[in-house]
């Protein structure tokens, strides 16, 4: 007797907390003292997410969460497309939490890090985005076009018209993390492109939460910019996608 399929919440959850141990991970590499990282710069970072996406869309699958979106802003262009609302209130908090619970270890690996770090800010990303230029309204577009266009090309990539006989299985999560190496080498030095309303919102809960040492504020003022600029830009690349009949 086959075992009965796990939740998509328990996919949602694992492949997100992956996801977070992936990127902030490498982020904090690169920012925290004496890490053999330290310093490893934007193309490091960039790669990180880029696998920290493929990792956490592998896990979910495999955990029998069909869709693996690990994504609020994704989550909502699909209800968009599908009409199945209930994943609203099935998906997204799976994601918000496994990014909490993602960030936390993250800060527990590199636990003797955050003493000798004295950049708070520096500490702070290491959990959530922030922008290069303070510009809100430039900020807001900057994640708006950039998840336009993560939508937009990862429905472009499952196109009919592009693979008549489908994605071939285990192709779809290499395709999706190129497609945010390529977001993020392209767009990401703006806002470090969050695209991502739960890898933002999740990990800067648990900065705000966590015994951190020196940390700064956790940027709240800002925090509502990488939460509705991915939802808008999801929204309207599915207006796209309708009005264009990608398929």
């Amino acid at each position: 007797m086959a075992n009965a399929p796990l939740p998509p919440f328990v996919g949602e959850f694992f492949g997100t907390l992956i996801l977070i141990v992936l990127g902030n991970g490498v982020v904090a590499g690169a920012n925290l003292k004496k890490s053999y990282a330290e310093s490893a710069g934007w193309i490091s970072i960039t790669t990180g997410w880029a696998i920290a996406v493929l990792s956490g869309v592998c896990v979910a699958a495999a955990l029998g969460d069909a869709d693996g979106h690990l994504n609020p802003a994704f989550t909502v262009a699909s209800v968009m497309m599908t009409g199945h609302a209930e994943r609203l209130w099935t998906y997204i908090p799976a994601q918000i939490l496994g990014a909490i619970a993602g960030a936390t270890l993250v800060w527990l690996h590199y636990r003797p890090h955050w003493q000798l770090t004295e950049d708070a800010a520096a500490k702070r990303a290491c959990f959530c985005t922030s922008p290069a230029v303070s510009a809100p309204f430039w900020n807001l577009l900057s994640e708006v076009i950039g998840t336009f266009v993560l939508v937009l090309v990862a429905t472009a990539l499952a196109s009919r018209r592009i693979a008549p006989a489908g994605v071939a299985p285990g192709l779809g999560p290499m395709l999706v993390g190129a497609l945010v190496w390529g977001v993020g080498l392209s767009l990401g030095g703006t806002t470090g492109y969050a695209i991502n309303p739960a890898r933002d919102l999740g990990p800067r809960i648990a900065h705000a939460i966590l015994p951190i040492p020196g940390k700064t504020d956790s940027g709240w003022s800002y925090a509502w910019i990488p939460v509705l600029g991915p939802v808008l830009g999801a929204a309207i690349a599915v207006g796209a996608i309708l009005a264009l009949k990608m398929s």
